[in-house]
């Protein structure tokens, strides 16, 4: 599949990965209705089944919803964290805590 592949188009190709809109329901736990009104509308695929349908059919993440997982966000392998790429890879930091705003809190004991 291509980089420049349409969400539209990432969508389809998981529906034929996966055998059949009845198959991509399974693993969406929708009916095949439902994933055939995404295809029928030009729908986008729903941002609760991007990494269930990632997952089952390799088609990735940011082919299907790239207003989601932008390409520049996406992991790469052997990064720390793997699911947060760049955001774990950093030491973190010391954040400072105010402790006089919760002492001048009325509804905290």
């Amino acid at each position: 599949m291509s980089e420049q592949a349409s969400p539209f188009e990432a969508l389809k190709a998981a529906v034929h990965r996966a055998g059949s809109q009845s198959a991509l329901a399974r693993i969406c736990g929708v009916s095949q209705t439902a994933v055939w009104k995404w295809l029928q509308s030009g729908k986008r695929l729903p941002a609760e089944f991007v990494l269930k349908v990632e997952a089952e059919t390799t088609v990735s993440r940011y082919l299907l919803r790239p207003d989601i997982y932008p390409v520049s966000l996406t992991p790469t392998p052997g990064e720390a964290g793997e699911e947060c790429g760049a955001i774990l890879s950093t030491p973190s930091q010391a954040v400072a805590c105010d402790r006089k705003a919760k002492t001048q809190r009325k509804d905290v004991a």
